[in-house]
């Protein structure tokens, strides 16, 4: 078992270090320094860098009252579900979000006549409403895992010295966020950072355009590898050093249970209350009205030309390509933690730090750099288009590795704790060891299979390097429909992509629930 940890390992650092020897250069054409003179190369990194500032400062000062509101309400109605709804909005495929938008907010959307003639979906506008609707929900439940830490004794003494609002604001929940808040807000950073579909589907031109997104442009469009290059390095240098010194100070837990219940909380006075309620409402309101303006964006009439079996083939792709890729994640993530399991028990500490980041080190490069690179290593060597579909599955598995490694360790980990001293006295084989462990690990292990497929089954940016129109995914036709401003197919499409993405998140909650049990 030790073995095939260190080959999983080993599988997933070669993928990257091949895709690393790619963006040393294609042949004798290496990354073409003199583009960071050029004023539409720093047009576009400080667009880059404005969109992802500005996205991450609004999802944090939106998410703070709505973070307040529920935890000074534990007990109003549709708290776990709304909860649940932020972990939708937060993995949800982008292209389904986006199509909301257009329906809501687009030429002829629902509620654009309220806006003036002057407003516009596209450009800025639009990319900062898809990035704080898909981030604000993670920042809510940062904020309130740390508001849920904070200990009854605070509580009680701040009652007992009769502080007034603003001093229990001050005095005793600033402190307990403010470690959170740089976190959470360099996290969203380097999310929006490296967003391309986004940016792709919203832009509108050359003046909204990011980093990812002029990779994209430059390799399948333009064919420039000495661009692709220099943007895919600017991009690693950037998004990765910053993620890199973020994980340094620790890691956000947004997938943890929900604990607030079990604390004591001051009682807020009767109007406080309401303003918390109005809160809490507008949070629904906020986050439901992208998907109700899925069901609005489609035409009963242009319904009727439609194929409906346009929708089998892409959904059956997108639904396997995901499933191989979580599959396979789960379970190199599962043989990686064989190895890291032992340096724990023999307490080789520096040894367990470099394998837990051998095994994450894939979430300091963005996938799109990760594509490019392995693009243009594969492009002499192999036909791209021809091996895409494995490449796919491929390289969304070793993006998927840390998530499924991130909910697996805990469980099996205490699983070592409880039993392992046990199972060495038992002196078990490695196939009745693991007889023994499926029980213990099952539902965890399905709520992580469940998670890492709906990440994978979202995917964009690494089919829009490695795929072809003869097996187009969900995604990418809800992308080619609302590129041609078929709104009411990709509105259709859109839905048929988050009800699959809602069936899978229940089971995820199912299981994690059995879990924490």
């Amino acid at each position: 078992m030790l073995i095939s940890g260190r080959i999983a390992l080993a599988l997933i650092v070669a993928v990257t270090l091949l895709a690393f020897y790619g963006l040393i250069g294609f042949a004798s054409e290496g990354p073409d320094w003199g583009l960071l003179n050029d004023s539409y190369f720093q047009q576009i990194l400080w667009f880059s860098i404005k969109q992802a500032a500005l996205s991450a400062l609004l999802s944090l000062l939106l998410a703070w009252p709505l973070a307040r509101a529920l935890y000074y309400l534990p007990d109003v109605k549709g708290r776990p579900l709304f909860l649940s709804l932020c972990i939708l909005c937060f993995v949800m495929p982008t292209l389904v979000l986006i199509t909301g938008l257009v329906s809501l907010l687009g030429r002829n959307g629902l509620i654009s006549p309220l806006l003036g003639e002057d407003w516009n979906l596209y450009g800025l506008n639009g990319i900062l409403l898809a990035h704080i609707y898909l981030n604000m929900p993670f920042a809510v439940r940062g904020l309130l895992q740390q508001l849920n830490n904070i200990p009854d004794t605070s509580w009680k003494l701040a009652a007992q010295l009769k502080l007034s609002p603003l001093q229990r604001l001050i005095t005793v929940e600033w402190p307990a966020i403010r470690s959170s808040v740089l976190m959470l807000g360099g996290f969203i950073f380097v999310l929006c950072f490296n967003s391309f579909a986004v940016v792709l589907a919203l832009g509108g031109g050359p003046k909204a355009t990011t980093l990812e997104v002029a990779i994209y442009q430059a390799l399948k469009y333009d064919f420039n590898i000495p661009e692709a290059l220099t943007l895919a390095w600017t991009q690693l240098l950037i998004a990765g050093g910053l993620f890199l010194m973020l994980t340094m100070k620790g890691s956000v837990g947004w997938l943890s249970a929900d604990t607030a219940s079990q604390q004591w909380t001051p009682r807020p006075r009767p109007i406080s209350q309401n303003i918390y309620r109005l809160i809490y409402l507008l949070g629904w309101c906020l986050l439901l009205l992208p998907i109700v303006a899925l069901f609005t964006g489609i035409d009963p009439d242009a319904l009727q030309r439609f194929d409906l079996n346009q929708l089998i083939q892409p959904t059956l792709t997108s639904l396997v390509l995901a499933l191989a890729a979580a599959l396979l994640a789960i379970s190199l993530s599962y043989l990686i933690l064989q190895p890291l399991r032992r340096a724990i028990i023999s307490g080789q500490y520096k040894r367990q730090i470099l394998l837990e980041w051998l095994a994450t080190h894939t979430l300091v490069a963005p996938a799109m750099v990760l594509s490019v690179g392995l693009y243009i290593f594969l492009l002499p060597r192999i036909n791209p288009e021809q091996w895409g579909m494995i490449v796919v599955v491929l390289l969304n598995c070793v993006t998927l590795v840390p998530f499924a490694l991130q909910q697996l360790k805990p469980r099996l980990i205490q699983f070592d704790q409880q039993y392992f001293q046990l199972c060495q006295s038992l002196k078990l084989t490695p196939a009745a060891r693991l007889r023994i462990e499926w029980p213990f690990i099952r539902p965890v292990l399905l709520s992580s299979l469940a998670l890492v497929l709906v990440l994978a089954i979202g995917d964009l940016a690494i089919f829009s390097i490695f795929g072809n129109q003869q097996w187009t995914t969900l995604p990418w036709l809800i992308y080619g429909y609302a590129g041609s401003y078929r709104i009411s197919e990709a509105a259709l499409a859109s839905l048929v992509l988050l009800a699959i993405c809602g069936v899978i998140l229940w089971l995820f909650e199912r299981y994690r629930t059995h879990a924490n049990h």
